[in-house]
């Protein structure tokens, strides 16, 4: 028997006319559904069961029709289901006829085909009306009480997962049951048939899908009215436990046959419908718990973000590194160039920093004498938000020495509370749940970006940025072959070979072979037009008009113009014009000495660093260096870092002053050259923002800190490669949201 259901728009035919007698109000925009059997009879709820020929109610022509499945009941049994389920709608009022429509045909649907009416149907009925499918649902929760059966239960004792007791009794034959087997199982229902005097509930758990098989007279046998519970008192979403036999049905699905079943938490809330899942994406990323339930693919997206978790801990543990914590709360934002979160202490009454890396504090690890160590950590950014990037992120850091632990994963807590000898504000909290560190940058939200990150610095004495990309490679293959089983991988459609080594080249060549401008080789230390600056930026500029799109040679054009050096130009020429294209796994090496405060300078090229990043993808994935150790040439740079972000803030500020001045002069707030609306206009992101010297860490470097290489990884953008995840508020459980 094919089983349909047909909506009616109520805002057409005779109920347009008659709702406002009835009502006293016209009704907009409200469907009504009806159950329709082998295209012909039609059953919906009125003011009790109503049958009609499909097609030709009083609503008039169906609005849509959804296919929903297929069932064997014959007309006795569904006449036995309408009489079992008429009551639950019971006692009438027109105002619900909608209400109950929708219920009604959700309910035989479900008892016909184990499936569901589509929410959106469910839910446009609840708008009007104002009776939430929760209000229907606290009768059962009362009568489950009444029944003597708690409706949130306080603990049930499990015997086996779905997986586990399907893999176990795999030697069963269909129809075969095994009578000594006593099981207990547990977990949500996802879909419920009742077929006459059985029923067959989809149980799912955390490890997969298990199918229950309720036989009326065995149920019953020691749970007398069991039967009749779980007819009417049953739904999908309920968490239940059950316990019985095991049989293969003659179908060939592994079943618990259910001596007992019982409501372990009752749902009020209707699951998305199977077929549209849940569709609103902003909904799948405040309500991710909804998401986890109804979507097997984002289980198994945060399953392999643990799995790259692990393997990365597990090869650096291996390889003789110790993983330490640093502080969250810092008071010098410090370890890379991005506008930090600005909190307060209470009790020592002082701001502090959200981090936005773990380096400096790792490297401090290193002069105290641990060779290799690192950080998984939560890194906080307050900026731009994108599908790459969130303002707290995790990260990985390492630094390379001998020892290594191996322990429970733990997170950093912060309390604004009074400090003493048995309490700190920032402490660690070991949790059951696996989850790494954090480190914040208040930076927007994107696909790519999101405030709170995760990321991995890694620190190893005696090692260079050459020993990193060594580390890198090694790293992303056992990442890789944790989660995917090879080494080979596809992201969004695009072939990924991490098991061939990765390209190396340097960032002039990468623009070189982009534009046809050798900027260091030009305008660089020892070029034939060295520091010319003002000709670069000519050069600079169209080469960005010539190899970009319109709208990436305006913003592209902005930021040429503004570099202050040939180094922060060949820079932007690079993010403009090559970055896009490295799709597989580069190593961008020879950074300009202006944007890598932290890494050594180069050995043989003047004007450039020993820095590396990976690129794949047209996204970063890693940061490296072989870290700067000279405590002299540190301190320069820092405060060369400091003049520079000062006299930017001093320049926005004069540039405000002056346009606020020019809009009193003209008496309507207002400037005539349109400076304060330029100024309006500025994304809060290139808005210029002071920083500090951390003195504190050029002091550490004074008493000497070891030959070093230092490499961060972006775990949240990892996880994105390996699951072939888009966006990165996917790959973050619960990312930040306006």
């Amino acid at each position: 028997m094919r089983v349909q259901v047909y909506v009616y728009d109520l805002t057409r035919g005779m109920a347009a006319t008659l709702s406002p007698m009835l009502l006293g109000t016209p009704i907009e925009g409200v469907w009504h559904t009806g159950v329709v059997l082998d295209g012909q009879e039609e059953i919906f709820f009125g003011y009790g069961i109503q049958r009609t020929r499909a097609g030709t109610t009083m609503f008039g022509q169906p609005h849509h029709i959804i296919d929903v499945g297929t069932s064997e009941v014959d007309p006795a049994m569904l006449n036995e289901l309408l009489a079992d389920i008429a009551p639950r709608f019971r006692p009438q009022d027109y105002s619900l006829l909608t209400h109950n429509c929708n219920h009604f045909s959700n309910e035989l649907v479900q008892l016909l085909t184990g499936e569901r009416v589509p929410d959106y149907i469910i839910s446009q009925a609840q708008v009007i009306f104002n009776t939430p499918f929760g209000e229907s649902i606290m009768p059962m929760v009362d009568q489950l009480r009444q029944a003597s059966q708690e409706p949130y239960a306080y603990r049930f004792d499990r015997s086996h997962y779905a997986t586990d007791l399907q893999q176990q009794y795999a030697h069963l034959e269909p129809g075969q049951e095994d009578e000594s087997a006593a099981v207990a199982v547990a977990g949500r229902i996802v879909a419920r048939r009742v077929m006459g005097k059985l029923a067959f509930l989809s149980l799912r758990d955390d490890s997969g899908q298990l199918q229950i098989y309720v036989d009326k007279s065995r149920l019953e046998a020691g749970q007398p009215g069991g039967f009749g519970q779980l007819k009417n008192l049953l739904d999908i979403g309920d968490i239940v436990g059950a316990k019985g036999s095991v049989k293969r049905t003659e179908k060939g699905e592994i079943s618990v046959v259910a001596s007992e079943l019982g409501v372990l938490t009752k749902s009020l809330l209707p699951l998305p419908d199977k077929w549209h899942g849940l569709a609103d994406v902003e909904k799948r990323y405040r309500q991710r718990y909804l998401d986890l339930i109804v979507s097997d693919e984002t289980r198994a997206t945060f399953r392999a973000r643990s799995k790259v978790i692990s393997a990365i801990r597990r090869h650096l543990e291996d390889q003789g590194f110790l993983e330490v914590e640093t502080p969250v709360l810092e008071a010098v934002a410090g370890g890379a160039d991005a506008r930090p979160f600005v909190t307060y202490h209470n009790a020592l009454g002082r701001p502090f920093t959200l981090r936005i890396a773990t380096e400096l504090h790792l490297k401090r690890m290193v002069v105290g004498g641990f060779e290799r160590v690192f950080e998984l950590g939560r890194v906080f950014c307050n900026e731009g938000v994108s599908s790459r990037h969130k303002p707290e992120f995790t990260s990985v850091e390492v630094y390379n020495g001998a020892n290594h632990i191996k322990g429970t994963d733990k997170c950093k807590v912060i309390r604004n509370k009074g400090v003493s000898s048995r309490h700190n504000p920032e402490f660690t909290s070991v949790e059951i749940y696996n989850d790494a560190n954090h480190v914040f940058r208040n930076e927007g939200v994107s696909s790519r970006h999101n405030p709170e990150f995760t990321s991995v610095e890694i620190y190893q004495a005696y090692a260079d940025y050459s020993d990193m990309m060594d580390l890198t490679e090694a790293l992303l293959r056992t990442a890789a072959q944790a989660v995917t089983g090879q080494q080979a991988i596809s992201y969004q459609g695009i072939d990924i070979d991490l098991a061939q080594p990765f390209r190396r080249v340097s960032m002039n060549q990468l623009v070189l072979d982009a534009t046809g401008l050798d900027v260091m080789g030009t305008w660089g230390p020892g070029g034939s037009a060295e520091g010319q600056l003002e000709e670069a930026r000519a050069a600079a500029l169209e080469a960005v008009t010539r190899c970009c799109s319109k709208d990436e040679a305006r913003k592209a054009s902005a930021k040429v113009r503004g570099a202050g050096s040939i180094g922060v130009l060949l820079n932007e020429l690079f993010e403009a014009t090559a970055e896009a294209g490295l799709v597989q796994p580069t190593f961008v090496m020879e950074h300009p000495v202006e944007i890598s405060p932290l890494s050594k300078p180069h050995r043989s090229k003047p004007g450039v660093t020993e820095r590396f990043e990976l690129f794949v993808t047209g996204r970063e994935l890693a940061n490296a260096f072989s870290e700067l150790t000279d405590p002299i040439e540190q301190r320069t740079r820092f405060e060369a870092q400091y003049a520079s972000h000062k006299a930017a803030v001093d320049a926005a500020a004069a540039a405000a002053a002056a346009a606020q001045a020019a809009g009193a002069a003209n008496g309507d707030g207002s400037s005539s050259d349109g400076a304060a609306g330029q100024q309006q206009q500025v994304d809060p992101d290139d808005l210029p923002y002071e920083v500090e010297v951390d003195y504190d860490f050029i002091t550490a470097l004074e008493y000497g800190m070891p030959p070093c290489g230092g490499l961060g990884i972006g775990v949240d953008r990892l996880v994105m490669l390996l699951t072939d995840s888009p966006s990165i508020r996917d790959v973050i459980a619960f990312p930040a949201m306006k």
